[in-house]
């Protein structure tokens, strides 16, 4: 049953979603919790487009807990998944990791240095700090843990005893019908495959179709302990199973009614998951809403085992702007704690709130960030005025608390790009920022810096970790006196009219009036004059008047806005290096 969002000027997408999940939940499963869904495999770094695939039910979930009704949001950990590669990012990782390829995540060693047991709770870990930063309140299930102390028992029994009709749904999606062999070679080739969303997990095989017939489970080998295994015979009577290992040719008969080593295949494993946990609501990747995908599929085997399919709406990828520039990933894409390293949760709470989940956008790693910062902060601006947009005004809730209540945030939030540049032009020195930052605003100083935590911390981090070496701010220790010698007289008359005013103006407004204005004043105009009232040659004026004072500061044709470097320079060296 498809989400249809439709557009109205009172209630958000959020709203709308949760409005359809109480409805329904209350047809489906009358006086229990709602039950939302997620799934993420920890195969290595998960990245920010894995996040939307959280943020997606987390953002649903919350406002069904605001109205008063009590929630579950589930993220399945998909722990038991076959390790496939070796992803980008990853240190210590070199071509010996390959003879794990086949095992269950959780059988093989975390990277070289983790403290965490094995490769799945490594990769985990990093995203349960993520969302404890960003306010996302979930119950984890180890996959791992539910096969192996045989929690899914009967289901998994219930599935290889209807596995004919799971193959007939399976079969109206197949395109031919190939040999064991290539059958084989295709479920290794796929495995391969890494989804980009949805429940975390690859395209896998549909499963064993071997010479004894088709089967939904895959044994993980007693021998080598990879999933490369056909099964060979089963009686549903005694559940007494047979497999062979394609890697060593081990071969194994266990009980299945008393064997735990070994999983559902996916297109199964997801809708048999629907059912036992009761799931209303789960979000899913383009990957997965194609026709013979596994969550439409899914939709026809999770009534084998006596459930329905969520409701839920197909999301759109998320882009990255300055990756390229990206240090940590080392090629591969950018996970939250990235993003949580360079911007306050409430941002990035914001970027996937208020876009709908079929709507793409881009997450800013690159001078985009300033941007996204000055229009959240205008955001902020309307919200504490009134006049805020319904749909924005809802957004903007929903970034900065939950539930549970507000996220913590920076107590005195001054802009990003201030903050930045003030942290570029000090190199992180404490004493000098906050010299700066309190001569921002002289009636109203600041005391401590921490006042400006987080928001300076991470604008810090962004310039330490994303700005490339050669766009680093550099002021110059001594004048340009060659530049200074060659000046004709308006340009050193600009230069007098700007020392002369930096006394009464020593402060972020009256430095930003005073730069501006002394091309106004050289042409005979006000400096209080406005656009409408200047020629447009003023404005050529201007910014050569501006990268004037950049050559002669930084040495370059830009830089941080002038207001702010003159004030992280201090004015008595902004006189030496103007000439005075």
């Amino acid at each position: 049953m498809p989400i249809v969002a439709q557009s109205t000027e009172t209630t958000d997408w959020v709203s709308r979603f949760a409005d359809e999940v109480i409805e329904e939940s209350e047809r489906r499963a009358p006086g229990k919790p709602v039950v939302v869904a997620s799934g993420l495999s920890p195969s290595g770094p998960i990245h920010l487009g894995n996040l939307r695939e959280v943020m997606t039910p987390h953002l649903v979930a919350d406002e069904i807990r605001r109205r008063g009704h009590e929630v579950r949001h589930l993220i399945s950990w998909d722990d038991y998944d076959r390790y496939r590669k070796v992803p980008n990012g990853v240190e210590g990782t070199d071509a010996s990791w390959a003879e794990h390829i086949g095992k269950p995540l959780t059988s093989v060693p975390a990277p070289a240095g983790s403290p965490y047991p094995n490769w799945a709770e490594h990769f985990k870990a990093a995203m349960v700090a993520s969302l404890a930063e960003l306010g996302v309140e979930f119950d984890g299930i180890s996959q791992t843990a539910q096969y192996t102390s045989g929690v899914y028992r009967e289901q998994i029994l219930h599935a290889m005893k209807h596995r004919g009709d799971i193959d007939a749904i399976l079969d109206q999606y197949r395109t031919k019908k190939a040999p064991a062999k290539k059958q084989q070679q295709k479920a290794v080739d796929a495995a391969e495959l890494e989804a980009e969303a949805g429940s975390g997990a690859a395209e896998e095989d549909d499963g064993s179709s071997g010479s004894a017939g088709y089967f939904p489970y895959k044994p993980f080998c007693g021998s080598c302990g990879k999933d490369l295994t056909t099964v060979t015979a089963y009686d549903d009577d005694t559940t007494e199973l047979t497999y062979v290992c394609t890697e060593d040719g081990f071969t194994e008969t266990v009980l299945l009614s008393e064997f735990n080593r070994g999983k559902l295949v996916w297109k199964v494993d997801w809708p048999m998951r629907w059912a036992y946990e009761g799931v209303i609501f789960e979000p899913s990747g383009v990957d997965h809403s194609s026709p013979g995908s596994s969550f439409q599929v899914g939709g026809q085997i999770v009534g084998i085992f006596g459930g329905e399919r969520p409701i839920g709406p197909m999301y759109a990828f998320v882009g990255i702007s300055g990756m390229a520039k990206m240090s940590s990933s080392k090629g591969g894409v950018p996970t939250p704690a990235d993003a949580l390293q360079i911007m306050e949760p409430q941002l990035l709470r914001w970027l996937y709130a208020r876009r709908r989940p079929n709507q793409s956008f881009k997450i800013a790693f690159d001078q985009e960030i300033q941007r996204l910062y000055d229009e959240w902060d205008k955001l902020d601006g309307k919200v504490a005025d009134g006049s805020a947009l319904p749909a924005d005004l809802a957004a903007h809730a929903r970034a900065v608390r939950t539930a549970a209540g507000d996220l913590p945030r920076t107590p005195r939030p001054m802009p990003y790009r201030t903050l930045a540049s003030v942290a570029d032009i000090t190199a992180g020195a404490e004493d000098q920022t906050l010299r700066i930052l309190s001569e921002l605003d002289p009636a109203d100083p600041l005391s401590t810096l921490d006042e400006v935590r987080p928001r300076l911390d991470k604008a810090e981090a962004w310039i330490n970790t994303h700005v490339p070496a050669d766009q680093r701010t550099i002021v110059r220790d001594e004048p340009d006196t060659e530049l200074l010698k060659s000046l004709d007289e308006p340009s050193q008359q600009s230069l007098r009219l700007l020392r002369d005013g930096l006394a009464d103006h020593w402060s972020l407004d009256g430095l930003s009036h005073l730069v501006y204005g002394v091309p106004k004043v050289q042409a005979g105009f006000s400096a209080d004059a406005t656009a409408k009232e200047l020629p447009p040659e003023i404005k050529t004026a201007q910014r050569t008047f501006f990268a004037l004072l950049y050559h002669l500061l930084v040495s370059r044709d830009t830089g941080p806005r002038l207001p702010t470097l003159l004030l992280a320079v201090g004015q008595e060296r902004v006189r030496r290096l103007l000439g005075e």
